[in-house]
């Protein structure tokens, strides 16, 4: 083991594209491998984009404690699902957006605390979304009167439609909005303040942990600063051209497909063999 990974005590991954395969499921063999870093005291973090109560029935199946970050750091569970932290958006800052005529090819989504508010029925966003107790409903955001919420996006399948939309979005909401693109057909918006690093040093200061003791895997802009943040940043080998070549000096590791979270954590911070 090299010097860097011999201070690694944390544990952080994203999930959709990283801990997940292309199912949204995790194997058996990473359950097998975080349930012997729990057995060796690793602290595990999963900080994810997904609500909490989506995620939550996501990581429960870790069968180990965990601490979750979700909608890219607006909420933070504790391992016995108690709420430390919850940042939400104001309605009117929201709504501001959401009048802006848009592409009605584009499909827009408010997160709310007990379900996810929507204008069409996408079945590419459903298929995230196959187990989860975290319901969409189908709205008229034309006529909807609260917007609060604790992040809002929009899918398209062209990227350059959803960058244009930023643009846009950006020109006289830069103050009050942080964005990322998680993948290059979603376009994520937050509280300016929220992002999934800020959440994780919240944790890591609570359990008396620095960011030099973890390593941190993602696949997405929304895990930039999360990676650049920790003492070990990894890529996925699916991760999109682009977010691999911005952060060039980081290492990119098999695709999630592969168990590629999985495979390194065995190979080079448990240094054990475990069979798929």
């Amino acid at each position: 083991m090299n010097s860097e990974l011999k201070k690694i005590k944390v544990v952080i991954s994203d999930l959709d594209g990283t801990l997940l395969n292309t199912e949204h499921k995790i194997s058996e063999y990473t359950k097998t491998i975080f349930k012997k870093l729990h057995d060796e005291n690793y602290l595990i973090i999963v900080a994810t984009g997904r609500h909490h109560l989506d995620a939550h029935s996501i990581v429960s199946q870790l069968d180990c404690p965990v601490y979750l970050v979700t909608s890219n750091g607006a909420r933070i569970h504790s391992p016995e699902n108690e709420l430390l932290f919850s940042l939400d958006l104001e309605s009117e800052l929201v709504k501001s957006v959401f009048d802006l005529e848009m592409d009605p090819e584009i499909t827009t989504v408010l997160f709310k605390e007990e379900i996810w508010q929507t204008n069409h029925h996408n079945e590419k966003l459903n298929d995230f979304q196959k187990e989860s107790k975290y319901l969409p409903e189908i709205v008229d955001f034309r006529s909807l009167e609260d917007f609060g919420g604790i992040k809002f996006f929009f899918t398209h399948d062209n990227h350059q439609t959803l960058v244009d939309l930023k643009d846009r979005i950006l020109e006289n909401h830069s103050d009050h909005f942080c964005h990322a693109f998680s993948l290059p057909f979603c376009l994520e918006f937050m509280h300016k303040s929220v992002d999934k690093s800020v959440a994780i040093a919240k944790i890591l200061e609570k359990e008396a942990f620095t960011f030099e003791e973890a390593i941190a895997f993602g696949d997405g802009f929304n895990d930039e600063k999360m990676l650049l943040s920790t003492g070990k940043g990894l890529i996925m080998g699916n991760a999109p051209d682009n977010f691999k070549n911005k952060l060039s000096h980081l290492e990119v590791i098999a695709t999630n497909e592969k168990d590629g979270v999985a495979k390194y954590l065995s190979e080079y911070v448990l240094n054990t063999a475990v069979s798929v």
